[in-house]
């Protein structure tokens, strides 16, 4: 289960900096000024950002097997889910004809994607997690 997490962590990943270069391509840093876009820097940049943070907990706990690895991981995942649905709402609330900035530019299947990856790792790293403290 812990690999099968890795994986999961691994693909909601992968989405995830493919829908931040859509972002940024599509001038999301410089529609920022302009207040054309629904995401503030801090939350663009926090969610990869403490997503990789967790992700190199979790491969520290797979390399050493300490679980205390695994906990933070999950605890650091847990903000960057709580982050991810704060864009995901964002998102569907922008979507349509009222979409604004470079978030129009995402696409459903990749916005779907991510989340059910991350939703997916989010309760591996968690069974995972309270697996091994048994």
């Amino acid at each position: 289960m812990p690999l099968v997490a890795l994986a999961a962590w691994l693909l909601a990943a992968i989405v995830g900096i493919y829908l931040l270069f859509l972002w940024l391509g599509g001038g999301g840093l410089r529609r920022q000024a302009t207040k054309v876009t629904r995401y503030p820097n801090t939350l663009i940049f926090s969610h990869p950002l403490l997503a990789v943070t967790g992700l190199g907990l979790w491969a520290a706990f797979l390399i050493t097997g300490q679980r205390w690895y695994a906990w933070v991981a999950f605890f650091v995942l847990t903000v960057v889910a709580l982050l991810g649905f704060t864009m995901f709402t964002r998102w569907l609330g922008g979507e349509g004809r009222h979409a604004r900035g470079s978030e129009r530019r995402f696409q459903r299947l990749a916005v779907l994607l991510h989340g059910v990856a991350g939703v997916s790792a989010f309760v591996l790293v968690l069974l995972t997690a309270t697996q091994i403290t048994r």
